[in-house]
């Protein structure tokens, strides 16, 4: 199993802990951390805009990637969501095996 970080953004708090649960609870992820009160700064109809944001770091495996997006896609309330992934290629092994058994009856 590779597991993977998946990044995201969402509007607020709220927002963030809906996704999240649903993640953990449909086992599409074994954990999502939200960090309150980051700042972006971002092109978005070809204007500059800056809007405080709740982000989300999710740990899951490679095989769940597509069906973490798509769930995330369907509760998030921008257009185009900030969802990033990439791969852990290293840690502690016993938490690395944590990932995989918390995954592997996900109900996407």
């Amino acid at each position: 199993m590779t597991a993977m970080f998946v990044y995201m953004t969402a509007k607020d708090r709220e927002e963030a802990l809906h996704i999240g649960r649903s993640l953990v609870e449909a086992r599409l992820a074994a954990c999502v951390n939200t960090l309150d009160g980051m700042t972006s700064l971002y092109r978005w109809n070809d204007e500059i805009q800056e809007d405080q944001e709740t982000v989300l770091v999710a740990k899951t495996s490679e095989a769940l990637v597509e069906a973490l997006i798509e769930r995330v896609r369907s509760l998030h309330s921008y257009e185009c969501p900030c969802i990033v992934t990439w791969p852990i290629h290293s840690g502690n092994a016993a938490y690395l095996q944590w990932i995989d058994e918390e995954t592997q009856q996900s109900t996407p």
